[in-house]
């Protein structure tokens, strides 16, 4: 990746088999990769955030690739993205890295996804852990897919670093029941329903 110095390469994978006192049919795996890297702007004021923005776009297709390789290279049904900036940094940093184009590359690696992408940012040190939203991709009213998974990379980030997370999964929480669009019903035209 030209100009972007990746640190660190870190998976959280999830299999939900039980919930509560009942055996799940098909489990329910969630997965979430993140990245370290080195923040250009740490311990500085930049307006001009082009080279973080650009960096999302590269991170937002490394890590949702990584993510449905993880999946064992089946088609995510929701995702979700999040960073951890590093002290010396600022919130805008993660917000450059997440939202102006991460998101393409993103829906491009899971085949799709006209709903808006969950996420979440924060500041923190080494080891601080963050819920990443989760979704379904297709149809953001779709309640069976409101979910999270937790990221905390030891030892990440540095005050010069960002932690940057993509997360998918294939499936909604196990026996979901709290009403609203199913997925069957979704169209998934208009990103909501």
């Amino acid at each position: 990746m030209a100009g972007l110095e990746v640190r660190r390469l870190y998976a959280v994978m999830d299999d939900i088999i039980r919930e509560g006192d009942r055996e799940v049919g098909r489990p329910v795996r969630r997965v979430a990769v993140a990245a370290v890297i080195a923040n250009p702007l740490a311990g500085r004021f930049g307006e001009d955030l082009e080279e973080l923005i650009g960096f999302g776009e590269e991170l937002g297709g490394l890590l949702t690739r990584r993510a449905v390789a993880l999946l064992g290279g089946e088609a995510g049904e929701s995702f979700g993205k999040a960073a951890i900036v590093g002290l010396r940094g600022e919130l805008e940093h993660a917000a450059a890295l997440l939202h102006p184009k991460f998101g393409a590359p993103m829906r491009a690696a899971l085949g799709g996804g006209a709903a808006i992408i969950p996420s979440a940012k924060k500041m923190g040190g080494p080891g601080d852990a963050i819920d990443v939203p989760l979704h379904y991709k297709d149809a953001a009213f779709v309640r069976s897919h409101f979910d999270a998974i937790e990221v905390r990379v030891p030892a990440a980030p540095r005050d010069d670093e960002i932690v940057v997370i993509a997360a998918v999964a294939h499936g909604g929480r196990p026996f979901a029941r709290v009403g609203g669009l199913r997925m069957e019903e979704a169209l998934g035209q208009d990103g909501l329903r």
